[in-house]
């Protein structure tokens, strides 16, 4: 909620071109306003778009959801006059969500995601419909949305009922830090409740805008993790006196995953030398543990889900998910299913899944370092007390129980949502997506992952220190001011669960992608 007091970075242009991920991100974290496009050809779209609904109601054609009833209902014929009622009453009956409140760059993004697919011509609204969405995100009105409630097939008709009511001036909206009715949000913005025309409800709530918006936010959070894991995993790789052979690129370019074989090179680059660093050389140290040496394997998975998925993502978010649609040159009328969500559904499965298996991967890592036996010569618990007084003291112990607790809990997650599909809404609905809990265990997975993170990179600086010499690996040398300024050292047994909630949270705001780019 405190976004809507940033300064705006930049504005965000919509017409008929599609934004790239990084624009809805301008939108949802950055503050960033919205500009609804001028340009002729894209106003005549839109105004050609609006006459083809105009001339079907004419006509007298069906047009399903404006002159039928909605899903198992539609062989219902009503009047043009009764559009617009039976238009209100889809988002009165739809306001039966369930859960605390998406956050608010989630609903950001799915706002710019819908005034997108709106803004292709094909579903027959109003140019004023997309400047009120536009007019909602510029003033920082923010509706408050439950978080459960969506199969993802027509869409996400339960979430966005919200948004589209809160055009009207209904429901409840963030507004300046607080929670408030939406007529009253609207006001101290200086919005005039919008009375939202034919088809317009309709379209506003039948497509996937807000899985999409939460698949946004997860994609970008899970990037910046991966970044982080793989700064931890190098000071762990110097803790451990591990050997960076492990990477060499022959390693990588003999099986070429695009993603194994950037993370090797970020590791190698990370843990170059240029003065005396430990390597161990016991014999059984011959090669690290497979959590070191097989780092690149599991967070390049990672690296490379991300590349598909924001691919899959940015389609979907400037696609338009709509039903029915209008040709736009010769105004056929098209039903079909655009608003199923598919895509993101399988996309943010593979993403809880492999950023999971990266906050497992670290877990082990924090294992070994924390374990004299395995540690090769690094203190019981990472605790940096002197000597003498070493058995009072327990460092970094507590903490890995409670990686391995967060990391548990996000595998529990990775049970993929689209194998749950629900035949609903008198079985018309009856093969569904899924998509929109898939986004959000995506999202959930990649709040505890940070968690996880946090602890490994916390406890993998105070190993890499332990260990000594980390100034003769410049990388690291660098990085450990930024880290150093969240988590101090750890000599004496503190609280730290501060500390590493403040990490997390730097973390997840992409403090630390610069280090492992």
């Amino acid at each position: 909620m405190e976004l809507v007091d940033q300064m705006k970075t930049r504005t965000v242009c919509v017409g008929i071109e599609p934004l790239p991920w990084e624009r809805f991100l301008d939108v949802a974290l950055s503050g960033a306003g919205v500009e609804i496009s001028s340009d002729p050809a894209f106003l005549a779209r839109m105004e050609r778009s609006a006459g083809h609904l105009g001339q079907a109601l004419e006509s007298g054609q069906p047009i399903y959801g404006v002159t039928t009833g909605f899903g198992g209902a539609c062989g219902l014929r009503l009047s043009a006059d009764q559009s617009s009622e039976l238009g209100a009453n889809l988002l009165r009956y739809h306001g039966i969500g369930v859960g605390n409140p998406l956050p608010v760059p989630e609903i950001r993004a799915a706002i710019l995601a819908r005034i997108v697919c709106l803004a292709q011509g094909y579903s027959g609204v109003s140019l004023a419909l997309l400047r009120q969405l536009a007019a909602l995100l510029n003033a920082g009105i923010t509706p408050v949305v439950p978080s459960c409630g969506s199969v993802g097939a027509s869409g996400d008709l339960t979430p966005m009922s919200y948004i589209a009511a809160v055009l009207a001036g209904e429901r409840e909206a963030f507004y300046e830090g607080r929670r408030m009715p939406a007529s009253q949000a609207l006001a101290l913005a200086g919005i005039e409740p919008y009375r939202l025309g034919p088809k317009e409800a309709l379209s506003m709530v039948n497509g996937t805008s807000v899985m999409t918006g939460v698949a946004l936010l997860a994609l970008r959070r899970s990037r910046s993790i991966l970044r982080a894991a793989t700064l931890a995993t190098a000071f762990s790789v110097h803790a451990m006196a591990g050997h960076p052979r492990h990477f060499h690129p022959t390693l990588s370019q003999a099986r070429p995953h695009a993603g194994q074989v950037q993370t090797a090179a970020r590791l190698a680059s990370l843990l170059v030398a240029t003065g005396d660093v430990s390597e161990s050389q016991e014999p059984a140290a011959l090669q690290d543990p497979y959590s070191l040496r097989c780092s690149p394997h599991v967070l390049g998975v990672l690296e490379d889900t991300l590349d598909w998925a924001t691919r899959w993502v940015e389609i979907e978010a400037n696609g338009v998910s709509d039903n029915p649609l209008f040709e736009p040159d010769t105004g056929e009328l098209l039903t079909g299913g655009n608003f199923y969500g598919g895509h993101i559904a399988l996309a943010m499965d593979a993403l809880k899944t492999a950023v999971a298996s990266v906050a497992d991967l670290c877990d082990r890592q924090v294992a070994h370092l924390v374990d004299s036996r395995f540690s090769r010569g690094l203190p019981l618990g990472l605790t940096g007390a002197e000597p003498a007084t070493r058995m009072l003291h327990h460092g970094y112990k507590a903490s890995q129980i409670s990686a391995s607790a967060l990391t548990a809990e996000a595998l529990k997650l990775t049970v993929p949502a689209t194998s749950f599909s629900r035949s609903t809404e008198l079985h018309n609905q009856d093969k569904v997506s899924m998509g929109t809990i898939a986004a959000r265990d995506a999202a959930s997975v990649a709040e505890l992952a940070a968690a996880v993170v946090a602890i490994h990179l916390a406890a993998a600086a105070q190993g890499a220190e332990l260990r000594g010499g980390v100034e003769s690996r410049p990388a690291l040398a660098q990085a450990l001011p930024a880290l150093r300024r969240v988590v101090e050292f750890l000599v004496q047994d503190r609280p730290l669960d501060c500390e590493i909630a403040a990490l997390s949270r730097e973390i997840l705001a992409g403090t630390f992608d610069r280090f492992a780019d």
